[in-house]
């Protein structure tokens, strides 16, 4: 069990925070493995439990550019303090006019700093683009959203990440799924987050059946060993996509309550499912995480 689970900066819609651990107790990796992740979104699972070789993928270029400033020390936790101090008092002061502003100034410019302020005080925390890939999510409607408190808690997200990103070889970078997992060699890891098929999969790109039958050729191509997160059912309906495309695959299923979508509607429990190519009860499992290797004294967790 990871005895603490470190949240990132970035929030998303579907953020696997509440099963990192079963996730954990699952994955399969060996002393010299490389975590290969191709769905990245806020990089939770992967920023908890990756080894010290690690690939990070997504195509949203601008997670990957505000890890790629953390890492190299273009942005910083204290430059994020003073950015979201600032931000946050003319959201204070001007309401959605500013929020409105700063989403336009993002669109334009793509600074990442602009990008996190706007995925904390968004409607719901989402991420959403439209096909133009502009930044479309409205405003969250909370003035007071940069309270000190807050501002806090995320300063002291981006200071684990400066911990971590010192101590690993982790890279980050913008390419298709395809491109990361072809990469991926025998004794390598491969976990994917891919959107929810046949649910609402707007994010940066859509997702449909040739998308979900193009991601399990290229898993079963690599000759690695792979975890898939997916949906399995819910009290409406039922992944059929599981029995077909994954037929063959372990399963683990755990229950997972979603808080953040667009309607509140959206927000029910869902039973997860891992899909795996190996069996984990009869592979040795040696999980892997950052708990262990690092003591940091951190303010409003």
């Amino acid at each position: 069990m990871i005895r603490k689970v470190y949240v990132p900066p970035i929030k998303i819609q579907g953020i696997k925070t509440k099963i990192v651990n079963l996730i954990s107790e699952n994955v399969y990796l060996e002393e010299d493995s490389t975590w290969y992740e191709p769905f990245m979104g806020s990089g939770v699972v992967g920023l908890n439990l990756a080894p010290q070789r690690a690939v990070f993928s997504d195509k949203n270029p601008y997670t990957i550019e505000l890890y790629n400033a953390i890492q190299s020390k273009k942005i910083t936790s204290k430059i994020v303090r003073e950015f979201l101090e600032q931000e946050g008092a003319c959201l204070a002061e001007k309401d959605d006019e500013h929020y409105y502003f700063i989403r336009e100034r993002f669109n334009e410019k793509h600074d990442p700093l602009d990008f996190l302020f706007l995925n904390r005080s968004c409607f719901n925390g989402m991420i959403r683009f439209n096909k133009s890939y502009q930044f479309n999510v409205p405003y969250g409607h909370k003035p007071q959203r940069f309270a000190k408190a807050y501002v806090t808690k995320i300063v002291n997200q981006v200071k684990h990440l400066e911990n971590i990103f010192c101590d690993n070889d982790w890279k980050f970078v913008c390419c298709s799924f395809e491109e990361t997992i072809s990469k991926a060699g025998e004794g390598d890891f491969i976990y994917c987050d891919p959107p929810y098929i046949g649910r609402h999969v707007d994010y940066f790109d859509s997702w449909d059946e040739e998308h979900e039958t193009a991601l399990r050729d290229a898993l079963f191509a690599s000759h690695a060993r792979f975890m898939l997160s997916t949906w399995d059912e819910n009290k409406y309906r039922k992944n059929e996509y599981i029995d077909s495309i994954w037929k063959g695959c372990h399963k683990i299923n755990k229950e997972h309550f979603y808080y953040v979508g667009a309607k509140e509607t959206n927000r029910n429990s869902m039973m997860e499912a891992l899909l795996m190519n190996y069996d984990p009860k009869t592979v040795p499992i040696r999980p892997m995480y950052m708990g262990e290797q690092l003591t940091l004294d951190l303010v409003a967790l």
